[in-house]
């Protein structure tokens, strides 16, 4: 030990003091050997891993290795283990996929940055600057402005996909990391391990599967199922081991009947049963309503086969020897899935009526199914069909890249993240015949934006196999959809609702907020505008310099800042208006021709109808010009217009700073919804008078619907479209006109049926 070492070695004072007495000579104290930082960490099973990599290659690792050893000394892992002891095993795991030199020494070192005093150009400086940059990739962000662990996560995920979109090798490096924590996660304490199985779950896991590592995939839902539901997985597990014996037996002579059947057909193919995974058990027996017999009782079996003739010429030998369940075959060789993944899928009746799920493949679609994208560093020499995996999986992180850049926020970006991770399971058509894989319950809108971003923003209808169908119609396999747009369409907000792709979901809330935005900064110049009115001022009478220290004041960056909080009700305008009178009374305010500026009316605000999202006219009482109306502003949302006498706006009499005085802008051109209620004489053919003499003062009917309760008279509502209140008048006359008419009345929304 160290400490023992040290006090062995200094001399007590008393016998130094005897000895110079003496006249003798006392040695120098002996310096202690440091420890050695690799004492403890087996490194045989790294050696015999690299041993693909070339002797300098080696050296280089075994160079890394001691790096980091050095770097961790003296830290240990929860299990207290020596923490070097897990980026080595990190290591292992990616020389298992063959990993360049350059992925392995990020490998050994993609804690340093994050646990020791070890810099970026330190690492630069010591293995190069792509292994630095990957190290970097890897590390989580040092100072986060977070206001809850959610969002830190968020931005770091984030960080972490941007890097994995310049370089794929950051996430095979960060899922080998999460692979190892997870084979060790017994140390953790039960509430951290539930919260990191989750994270795999619902992140890492899908990652790994869009990646095409099926294997790593696999491995990862099974460990997380173990640590999230840890009672689910001992019964499952144990109900697995017992019914193994049984399922033995039969494996063994479906896969003999199949071996039999392939040679007589010239086919030479490996033949195996597939096991299946404690997870997919469970997530089939939930999804499916199914009990635990009638999962196992389905065996699945993988054939491999040398081309793709011969993959289709085995489908067929298949089906001549056991009955296909109709529906129930996929080509994933003609169409591939996301992931680069091929194989051909179908389900037989076998014996006995027990079914059969089988995979059919080539050898390198075998190798691609089981390491996806790390197959290009696994099977270097076999460079066929690798340059597709590889272009799907640029695609892929591509397309993460323009989510960041209309995402908002770090917690949003995640959400589309998720959502785009889970596998593709529709393939449709253009009318060109490209085909386009979208996840299952995608609708047309989805379709237009991963056609592209413009399609997406101005479609306003589309066909499906050659009908026109509502945008919100979900596609199934096979479908040719044509999307028809207009220039001057714009995203609907009730599209959120439905669309299911990350891209749609992004590009949609992108094009809101920039409108939005818009929007606000117009709103909140004129409210503010207007209340400065109230002390004699405009804002043309402000110089820069009052502008800066407003800007300080409150905290802003810019004066769009300002408009646009108070255009979304973040602000009050009476407040600023007031504080920029205070700034400007040391000065006094001037026109633009150097002459005071005069005290004036405030005036209302003109409102048109159709401002967009940040002027809404309200639901529950529907103005429409002609009616007495004020605004109130609502926090977050922009203004708000009500009639005067609306049971809404007593409500906020209290907080009398958010109202506005509006006027009706003259001329608008604008039609506005309007409910009536005509209660008729229940007669045949009145239905058909009331809808002519609405249509005859041009007016559209927009909805109605009928109470025929009462024997003697029917209530009929109606939501018509009118200019004006002159409008709406003129339609109520001609209503009353007609003899079965008995009475009519305008309702507010919350009367209407």
């Amino acid at each position: 030990m160290p400490a023992s070492s040290s006090a062995s070695a200094a001399p007590s004072a008393a016998t130094s003091s005897a000895a110079s007495a003496a006249g003798s000579f006392v040695p120098s104290p002996v310096a202690a050997e440091p420890p050695d930082p690799l004492a403890g960490v087996e490194l045989a099973p790294l050696r015999a891993r690299i041993a693909f990599l070339s002797q300098e290659e080696q050296e280089r690792v075994e160079r890394a290795v001691r790096f980091s050893a050095e770097a961790h000394l003296g830290q240990k892992r929860i299990s207290g283990e020596p923490y070097v002891t897990h980026p080595v095993a990190v290591t292992e795991i990616l020389a298992e996929w063959h990993m360049d030199v350059q992925a392995l020494v990020a490998a050994l070192l993609h804690d340093v940055m994050e646990d020791t005093a070890i810099t970026k150009q330190t690492i630069a400086e010591q293995f190069g600057k792509v292994s630095a940059d990957l190290v970097d990739g890897v590390s989580k962000l040092d100072k986060i402005e977070a206001h809850s662990q959610e969002q830190a996560q968020a931005e770091n995920f984030r960080k972490m996909i941007l890097a994995m979109a310049r370089d794929v090798r950051v996430i095979l490096i960060k899922l080998a990391d999460r692979l190892h924590n997870m084979r060790t996660l017994d140390a953790v304490r039960p509430q951290k391990q539930r919260r990191i199985a989750r994270e795999t779950l619902e992140i890492y896991a899908p990652i790994a599967n869009r990646l095409g590592l099926n294997n790593l995939f696999r491995e990862l839902q099974e460990l997380s199922f173990r640590y999230l539901y840890p009672l689910r997985y001992r019964v499952l597990s144990k109900a697995v081991r017992a019914a193994r014996g049984n399922r033995r037996e039969v494996v063994g002579k479906l896969t003999a009947a199949v071996q039999e059947r392939l040679p007589q057909w010239l086919i030479e193919a490996e033949v195996w049963g597939r096991e299946k995974h404690i997870y997919g058990i469970y997530r089939k027996m939930v999804e499916k309503q199914l009990t635990f017999s009638q999962v196992l009782d389905i065996y699945g079996f993988r054939v491999v086969v040398k081309d793709i003739p011969t993959c289709y010429l085995a489908l067929g030998a298949l089906h001549e020897l056991y009955k296909p369940v109709p529906g129930k075959f996929k080509d994933y060789i003609a169409i591939p899935k996301g992931n680069g993944y091929q194989s051909l899928h179908t389900t037989l009746i076998g014996p006995y009526g027990t079914p059969l799920e089988i995979q059919i493949r080539t050898r390198e679609m075998h190798q691609v199914a089981e390491s996806g994208v790390a197959s290009h560093w696994l099977y270097k020499d076999s460079a066929d069909g690798m340059s597709d995996i590889q272009q799907r999986t640029h695609n892929w992180l591509q397309s993460l890249l323009e989510l960041q850049s209309t995402s908002g926020d770090s917690t949003e970006f995640l959400e589309h993240v998720k959502i785009d991770l889970f596998p593709g399971e529709v393939f449709v058509f253009s009318p060109k015949g490209q085909i386009y894989n979208l996840p299952r319950g995608a609708t047309a809108v989805d379709f237009a934006y991963s056609v592209h971003t413009d399609i997406g923003n101005r479609c306003v209808a589309c066909r499906i196999n050659g009908d026109l169908m509502p945008l919100r119609t979900e596609l199934k396999n096979g479908d040719q959809v044509e999307i028809i747009t207009a220039a001057h369409a714009s995203p609907n907000p009730a599209w959120l609702a439905y669309v299911r792709t990350g891209r749609a979901r992004a590009q949609i809330r992108h094009f809101l907020k920039t409108s939005q935005q818009e929007e606000s900064i117009a709103l909140g110049e004129r409210l503010l505008n207007h209340a400065l009115r109230g002390h004699g001022l405009t804002l043309g009478a402000f110089s820069s310099a009052i502008w800066d220290r407003l800007l300080r004041e409150i905290g802003a960056h810019n004066r769009e800042e300002v408009f646009t909080d108070i255009g979304l009700g973040k602000r009050l305008p009476a407040i600023l208006a007031k504080r920029l009178a205070a700034l400007i009374e040391s000065v006094g305010a001037e026109d633009a021709d150097g002459q005071p500026v005069k005290p004036r009316a405030p005036g209302s605000i003109l409102i048109r109808g159709s401002e967009g999202m940040t002027v809404q006219l309200a639901k529950c009482c529907r103005p429409i010009p002609g009616d007495p109306i004020v605004g109130l502003m609502c926090k977050g949302q922009g203004m708000e217009v009500h009639m005067n006498d609306c049971p809404n706006l007593s409500r906020n009499r209290a907080d009398r700073e958010r109202w506005v005085d509006v006027e009706w802008e003259p001329d608008g051109e604008r039609l506005f919804d309007v409910a009536i209620r005509i209660i008729t004489e229940n007669r045949r053919g009145v239905l058909a008078k009331v809808a002519a003499a609405i249509a005859e003062q041009q007016s559209n009917i927009q909805h109605v619907s009928m109470d025929g309760e009462r024997a003697a008279h029917t209530q009929i509502y109606f939501t018509v479209q009118v200019s004006d209140r002159p409008h709406l008048a003129r339609v109520m006359r001609a209503l009353r006109r007609i003899p079965e008419v008995v009475r009519i009345a305008r309702l507010r929304s919350t009367e209407q049926k």
